[in-house]
This record gives structure tokens, C-alpha cells and sequence, in this order.
């Protein structure tokens, strides 16, 4: 699978494509939403990886929820969970879910890290535990080291752990 392009607004105002992020040794692309436990259980990590990794290594979260079925998940609340965390990353919305269609993009938190050549390196779970205190494996880190340092991530798939992707009728 390789990273397909894009061009979704931003919470910051902006509109963004996939093309912006690259330049460096990958993307990284968490689809996440504001209302599911999963994704408020992981979001504390998701923002520290964001400020560990930046300048170094572009994160990107999407939001691709019905937000008619699921009000939480709006664009407006988008913007205002993004400014009372400090995100540290892009917050996009894929309201056509198009974007989250091209991934094959199921759960959120799921995360899918491409490599400099838009190639799918890592897909699944950000780390082992939606218990912070009992995580032993760093996935989504050690993905990003790996690029970093020029190496394969040691580990290329994980089942991605959270509430379903909350889809349009189509």
C-alpha cells in the first residue's frame, strides 16, 4: 500500500495535503476522533509523540467520523479539543471519508506510518496498552526511530485497538 494524496482542511484554518509532509524520512498518519474512550485513552501519548518527533518526523491525525451521527466529532469540536490538549500536530477532517477509505483506515485510534517514498511501513496500535502505566511496546516510536535512523521498523503491522470509524450511509 502506498500513502494516497489528500487535501483536507485543518483546524488551524488551513487546508493541507499529503504533498506538505514531504520531504523528510516519512509520514506518520494517526485517524483518531474527539468522542471515543480509545482515542482520549491514547491522545496524551499521541500529543507527546507530536512534540518528541517535531521537525524531525511529520505526524498528521484525521478525524474521517460522521459527525452528523456523531456531533462530538464536528469539525468546530475538532478545533476546540485540538486547542485545550496543546495539540502538536496537524488535526485534519476527512468529512467525505474518502481519505480513510484509500487506508483501509477502520478504528481510531489506527495508526499507518509511510516511508520517504509514500510505501506503508508500520500500520496498527500506537503502543501496546490503552493503559498508559502498562505499555512495553513503543510501536509508533520505534516505527519513527527506525525511519529516522534509516532502518526497516522492527515491527510492520499490530491489530489497531479502538472504537470503529463511524461511517456515512453511502
Amino acid at each position: 500500500m502506498t500513502a494516497a494524496d489528500f487535501t483536507l482542511p485543518g483546524v488551524d484554518g488551513r487546508d493541507h495535503t499529503y504533498s506538505e509532509y514531504e520531504g523528510g524520512p516519512g509520514v506518520a498518519v494517526v485517524f483518531t476522533c474527539n468522542h471515543c474512550p480509545y482515542a482520549q485513552a491514547w491522545e496524551g501519548r499521541l500529543v507527546g509523540i507530536g512534540r518528541d518527533y517535531a521537525g524531525r518526523f511529520p505526524l498528521v491525525a484525521i478525524s474521517s467520523n460522521n459527525a452528523a451521527a456523531f456531533p462530538e466529532d464536528s469539525f468546530e469540536e475538532m478545533g476546540k479539543r485540538a486547542m485545550t490538549l496543546g495539540y502538536t500536530f496537524d488535526y485534519l477532517y476527512d468529512e467525505s471519508q474518502v481519505v480513510a477509505r484509500a487506508c483501509g483506515a477502520e478504528r481510531t485510534p489506527e495508526v499507518f506510518v509511510f516511508d520517504a517514498g509514500r510505501r506503508l511501513v508500520y500500520h496498527g496500535a500506537i503502543d501496546d496498552s490503552r493503559d498508559e502505566p502498562a505499555v512495553t511496546q513503543h510501536y509508533l516510536r520505534d516505527a519513527l526511530d527506525a525511519l529516522l535512523e534509516g532502518r526497516e521498523p522492527p515491527v510492520a503491522d499490530t491489530p489497531p485497538v479502538g472504537c470503529s470509524i463511524k461511517w456515512r450511509a453511502r
